[in-house]
């Protein structure tokens, strides 16, 4: 079983900055460990990472970064801009594979009194019930302001396969700290998601609710993430990542069953 980490949350490479990364060579390295991506839709299954492969590679100009192709307009010591593209990372949430050796974060148990309000005004409907939502390949632009330890982030993403025709975009604060042998990654960020790309993926159509449509509007989705490395020797470490994903702004949609998602892991990194 394995996951990319960077799938759990496609924006996990928003920055794209690494000031000691060498070019024009790959990088290649495996975490292996215990981790979870919980699902919050109805009917959903928290998905288990436990093998993490990591895949790069940066040219003069063009660049593969675990899932996401791009190429570098322009570069100096304070500015990138890039063209972007990547698959869409909304459709995670609708995979068909039921994993059994699972480290739930959250408890299921766990309802608020707006959640239960919502509850009693529209039905609850599973991810099951629903048709299959298609991959969506995204293409835009992204900006990187570099500033010491910082490192400010805007990306603007379309969708280009006419999928969701819709649209997404993100600012995001990330910070390269460390502190004696530990190098940790903090993240804030917020996503803006149109509100085509929330019905296409979240709203419910008159086929699969028999009866009316249910449209989701447009929404802003904070995120927060922590990424940790211990070096165990050259290509050794040891690895933690945290995130944090808010979906509360998607009430209007009858298929979530939390308002978050979590990716955590941790465990081993080896770099070949």
């Amino acid at each position: 079983m394995y996951c990319q980490l960077s799938v759990a949350s496609a924006t996990e490479q928003q920055s794209g900055y690494d000031k000691n990364i060498v070019t024009q060579q790959w990088h290649i390295s495996l975490n292996t460990g215990l981790g979870v991506i919980t699902n919050p839709l109805h009917g959903g299954d928290n998905l288990p990472v436990v093998l993490i492969p990591e895949v790069a590679f940066y040219g003069e100009k063009f660049f593969f970064d675990n899932g996401r192709l791009g190429y570098t307009l322009e570069e100096s010591s304070r500015h990138i801009f890039n063209l972007i593209t990547e698959l869409n990372p909304e459709t995670r949430f609708f995979v068909k594979w039921h994993p059994t050796n699972v480290f739930a974060l959250a408890s299921k148990n766990s309802v608020v009194f707006e959640q239960n309000q919502l509850e009693n005004q529209q039905p609850r409907v599973k991810i099951t019930d629903l048709d299959k939502r298609k991959w969506a390949l995204d293409a835009g632009l992204s900006y990187h302001y570099v500033k010491d330890k910082h490192v400010f982030s805007l990306q603007v993403l379309t969708d280009i396969t006419g999928v969701y025709d819709g649209n997404r975009a993100a600012v995001q604060w990330q910070m390269h700290e460390t502190i004696g042998r530990l190098k940790l990654k903090p993240s804030l960020g917020v996503w803006y998601k149109s509100a085509s790309l929330n019905t296409y993926f979240y709203g419910v159509s008159e086929q699969e609710h028999n009866s009316a449509a249910i449209e989701v509007g447009r929404s802003w989705q904070p995120y927060a993430k922590i990424d940790g490395r211990w070096p165990l020797g050259n290509n050794n470490s040891l690895r933690f990542h945290v995130a944090y994903y808010d979906y509360s702004a998607l009430h209007e949609s009858p298929l979530f069953e939390k308002k978050y998602s979590i990716t955590a892991f941790i465990g081993f990194n080896h770099i070949f």
